[in-house]
């Protein structure tokens, strides 16, 4: 394999460059900001633990900062972009600054959100530096859609890193850090600095490093029966459990008895619970509703007899 030039990734005067000749200026309506740092972009590929035999998908590539820093070591990298502009200038970026792996990429041009298909083979990973108002959203769907994404690490406003990554009964967990490890376990990676940036950012970003659970969360409730569960219970999350999830289950006493069964105390928070507990929440409304279903078909059968 051969190697890519050193000067293939983009510095702060060739972002700038790109961008001019292109006439984009980053907007803040799609949460643009583009990486200028060579240093920056290896450090993530490194951090993420990008392998030759990965294919990796990148949410948001802008001008090719990080996609250029992937092609080096990865043996495929496919990219999402949404931006008309962006993505038609991507694939001449880079046949002209790594003319040896233009093979190996392809565009998506498309809203990530929409995303059901990419390209074969089927993505091992997925890197990106995510824009900020729809980072959770994108990143919940990428995980859902590609289960054959092993490891993620994404770049996102510090504070949802923090969210992301938060354990229960942490201030800042909350119906980002549940979902989340739904899929995976979930860590911060480090943090990047605004410095690194066009434009520089008003906040801080951060890594997370998501790995997929080899094993599913054990339960007979299905992904959206416990992400119901999880909404409701913070909505509220000031409130206890019987009286968050009274709405949920239909009634106070209702949510009483699913958290009771659940072996939960119905004047938890839910801050304080784990994934696998929101599953068995879920799990005993679930049979709870089942049985409820049955009982006048049981009585019609009775009555007719």
């Amino acid at each position: 394999m051969s190697n890519p030039t050193p000067d293939a990734l983009l510095g702060p005067a060739d972002v700038r460059e790109l961008a001019a000749a292109l006439g984009i200026r980053p907007t803040k309506q799609r949460g643009q900001n583009f990486v200028i740092d060579a240093n920056t972009v290896r450090r993530i590929v490194r951090t993420a633990g990008v392998r030759p035999d990965d294919v990796v998908v990148e949410v948001g590539p802008g001008l090719g900062s990080l996609t250029l820093a992937l092609l080096e070591v990865a043996e495929r990298v496919t990219a999402v972009e949404i931006d008309d502009v962006l993505a038609s200038a991507l694939p001449s970026t880079i046949a002209a600054r790594m003319p040896e792996r233009a093979e190996r990429f392809a565009l998506v041009h498309s809203d990530a959100l929409h995303v059901r298909e990419l390209p074969a083979p089927a993505p091992t990973a997925l890197v990106a530096n995510l824009p900020y108002n729809v980072a959770v959203p994108v990143l919940l769907h990428m995980l859902d859609t590609f289960p054959s994404i092993e490891r993620t690490l994404v770049m996102v406003q510090s504070e949802v890193a923090d969210r992301l990554a938060a354990a229960p009964g942490s201030k800042v967990y909350g119906v980002p850090s549940v979902k989340a490890n739904w899929y995976a376990d979930v860590k911060r990676a480090g943090a990047i600095g605004r410095s690194v940036f066009w434009p520089a950012p008003n906040v801080d970003s951060g890594l997370v490093s998501l790995v997929r659970r080899t094993e599913p969360v054990k339960t007979t409730a299905s992904k959206a029966e416990v992400f119901a569960v999880v909404d409701a219970a913070f909505a509220q999350r000031r409130k206890t459990l019987r009286a968050a999830l009274a709405g949920w289950a239909g009634s106070a006493p209702a949510a009483e008895a699913a958290l009771v069964a659940a072996g939960i105390s119905p004047q938890a928070r839910g801050e304080s619970l784990t994934v696998e507990e929101f599953a068995r929440i879920a799990e005993n409304r679930t049979a709870e509703n089942r049985i409820t279903e049955n009982r006048p078909a049981e009585n019609e059968e009775q009555s007719e007899q």
